[in-house]
């Protein structure tokens, strides 16, 4: 199997190593790979977002990126 390196945010690391110490995978490797392949599985079956219009990207509720305002 070919390898891969990769530089993700610490954030995912932290999120992934959780999901190991979690016994969802069994380890690193397994997880990012299963992942991964989630991902594609579902960018297929969506396709690339083009379709969206300009100026509304997703950053929240008036521009709020952890918080809704009504």
């Amino acid at each position: 199997m070919p390898k891969v390196e990769l530089t993700i945010p610490e954030h995912l690391e932290m999120q992934i190593a959780q999901m190991v110490e979690q016994g969802e995978f069994v380890n690193r490797e397994e997880a990012i790979e299963d992942l991964l392949s989630a991902g594609i599985r579902a960018y297929k079956t969506s396709g690339p977002m083009e379709d969206e219009e300009p100026g509304f990207e997703d950053d929240g509720m008036m521009g709020h990126d952890d918080e809704y305002v009504f």
